[in-house]
């Protein structure tokens, strides 16, 4: 009887600290593999790189949108922006036009 009560005893002194070590080792793993963990942290921070560039890219290329219509507005219409664009979507020039060839990879603008 007195070695079932020690055992006892002994376990029930035993299982808070077990507890406690597992909430704790819970709360670890969470820290470094879970959702908002370092790991996680880590991925959204490189997400995030390629978000900024990507952002920078396509202001890039907003503003050269911008600066290729900003001639075209009805408030300010320019003829020769008008023109240039209208020949380069027809593909017409006149006769007495100076034609500078362009490599098939070069951009314009």
């Amino acid at each position: 009887m007195s070695v079932a009560r020690a055992i006892r005893k002994r376990c029930r002194a035993a299982v808070p600290p077990l507890v406690f070590l597992a909430l704790a080792g819970y709360f670890g793993w969470s820290a470094t593999q879970g959702d908002r963990g370092l790991n996680s942290y880590v991925q959204r921070q490189s997400d995030l790189v390629l978000a900024t560039k990507e952002l920078a890219r396509a202001e890039a290329d907003r503003a050269v949108w911008d600066r290729r219509v900003s001639s075209l507005r009805p408030a300010h219409l320019d003829a020769d922006a008008l023109d240039e664009r209208g020949r380069a979507m027809l593909n017409l020039s006149e006769p007495n036009d100076i034609v500078v060839p362009y490599q098939p990879g070069q951009k314009l603008f």
